[in-house]
């Protein structure tokens, strides 16, 4: 019999280990829990090193968001740990990551905003703590077919938010391609988190000129701070600067699905 490993990714503690021996008692299901974001990427890091990967993670909605002052299900064995990953932060690093791991996010109350943000990280679906194993299971199996699940009464919410954030997005695409090739670079700095000396000195221009130029960045996108224009060259899905090589690349825009340099 095949068996389907599941990694629960949850910091409450009495929750994580409930759900872990419920999934335990199915014969053809392995589960171990995780009580942080860190925590599972190691756990995935050991389980594909060891050629024994994880199938699916059911991720905490409110990972790193303890309001009740359980332990975590699984101790921080070091200090940086304290350090949180939110739920949706960990489902957008895996997908990058591991790409054939499906990820479930577990949630407490249904949340059209948040579950459009987890299926754009890269969720395969949004199932309610509360729902029955019977249920969690069909979810489990089904994700491992690409199914996509969401509660009905989510549907409506979820396609209005995400109809939003692409229309949000090809406005932000418009006003980008707006601007000149040196505005882009600059733009790209600033993505990076680079003030105005560092861009001058990795664009070889002037303090004054930097500015001229940042000024003419923010009266084209319409913003009126460089966190707003960040965010919206973001949506945009423009990237930092490549710190790495001191050269620039191209910038890289989602259009339709698809990737447009």
């Amino acid at each position: 019999m095949a068996r389907i490993r599941v990694l629960v990714v949850d910091d409450h503690r009495i929750f994580a280990e409930s759900l872990a021996a419920a999934l335990a008692a199915e014969p053809d299901v392995d589960v171990s829990a995780a009580g942080s974001g860190p925590a599972a990427l190691r756990a995935l890091e050991r389980a594909a090193a060891e050629g024994r990967g994880y199938d699916v993670l059911l991720v905490d909605a409110e990972l790193g968001a303890l309001t009740n002052g359980e332990p975590p299900a699984v101790p921080a064995p070091r200090q940086e740990e304290a350090a949180a990953v939110d739920g949706i932060a960990l489902v957008a690093g895996v997908r990058t990551a591991r790409p054939a791991v499906r990820s479930v996010v577990l949630a407490e109350k249904d949340d059209p905003r948040a579950a459009a943000r987890a299926l754009q990280a890269g969720a395969s679906g949004w199932v309610a703590k509360d729902c029955s194993l019977q249920r969690l299971l069909s979810v489990i199996r089904g994700v491992l077919r690409d199914e996509t699940h969401l509660p009905p009464a989510l549907l409506t919410g979820v396609l209005r938010e995400l109809t939003a954030a692409r229309k949000h997005r090809t406005e932000s695409e418009r006003l980008v391609e707006s601007l000149t090739p040196r505005e882009r670079e600059v733009l790209r700095c600033m993505v990076a988190g680079l003030g105005r000396k560092a861009v001058a000195e990795r664009l070889f221009l002037s303090p004054h000129t930097v500015r001229t130029h940042m000024q003419n960045v923010l009266g084209k996108l319409g913003v009126h701070s460089t966190l707003a224009a960040v965010a919206l060259a973001r949506r945009a899905g423009v990237g930092p600067a490549d710190a790495g090589t001191g050269q620039l690349g191209r910038d890289v825009v989602e259009r339709g699905g698809q990737l447009a340099q």
